[in-house]
């Protein structure tokens, strides 16, 4: 029974209508009626809903966890040493793969004996349909580092991008993807920020060139900007993005402002 509280927020980016700032988001409070063994839950526990949400539209998806805040907060500090750092971007990948592979993992369902003797239902993810995991080198390596222990069966292919600092374009030097994906793969993408989003746009077309359905790919990112997810969403709007945190835009460089500086 899934929780009444569970929160949930879900960002749809409408084609041509990206915000230049955070994307809006409707909060429809549920009350809970109170009792005298039961006081009502506190009022800021809402569930965040969007409004209006079309089909194959792209979907952003930034918990509203205080743990997310807290890494995102040591992500950003420059005072932050650098095993600090990647230790805060492991924890945080942890939070959005499990918020990722929320109601998306394929099960099983069966029967174990207990240790008292008795059988009891049970339900098991599916180890014959590993998910398919594509890290994008380097940075994307780290918010996968927990996948292993985190989702009982899964496959990993490496991709490795260069970007140029004056055109801002990305060049693969590292494709170990094979060369056809079943179109019912399910495939995570993960890349430590999605900036222009150039290099994340060219593994999601190999990725469909392949054979995989954008359907089922969802991308993971500490980080992104409006600019990566309007060229995202331009080109595959059946695409989920989880992120700890949306930023307004990108300086000169091509970095995420606030954001957290060079950390590819």
């Amino acid at each position: 029974r899934r929780d009444r509280h569970v929160i949930d927020t879900r960002i749809m980016l409408s084609a041509g209508a990206l915000p230049s700032s955070r994307p809006r988001l409707a909060a429809a409070s549920r009350s809970v009626p109170s009792s005298p063994r039961f006081p009502a839950r506190p009022p800021h526990r809402a569930r965040l809903v969007v409004t209006n949400a079309a089909p194959q539209q792209m979907l952003v998806f930034v918990p509203p966890h205080p743990l997310v805040k807290h890494w995102i907060a040591v992500l950003r500090s420059a005072e932050t040493p650098t095993p600090v750092f990647r230790s805060a971007a492991q924890e945080l990948g942890k939070i959005l793969l499990y918020e990722l592979t929320r109601e998306w993992l394929p099960t099983m369902d069966g029967q174990v004996m207990t240790p008292t003797g008795h059988l009891a239902d049970a339900t098991f993810v599916d180890p014959t349909k590993p998910i398919v995991f594509v890290p994008v080198l380097r940075a994307g390596l780290v918010l996968l580092e927990g996948s292993q222990t985190l989702v009982p069966s899964s496959v990993t292919y490496h991709v490795g991008y260069a970007r140029d600092e004056t055109t801002l374009e990305s060049t693969c030097y590292l494709n170990k993807l094979p060369s056809r994906l079943d179109k019912e793969s399910q495939i995570v993408v993960s890349d430590l920020m999605l900036a222009t989003g150039g290099t994340m746009l060219q593994t999601v077309q190999d990725l469909v060139g392949r054979g995989a359905d954008p359907s089922n790919i969802r991308i993971l990112a500490t980080f992104a900007a409006p600019p990566a997810l309007q060229r995202l969403n331009d080109a595959f709007p059946g695409l989920r993005v989880y992120t700890g945190m949306i930023d307004a835009e990108l300086d000169e460089r091509g970095f995420i402002v606030p954001g957290c500086g060079d950390a590819g």
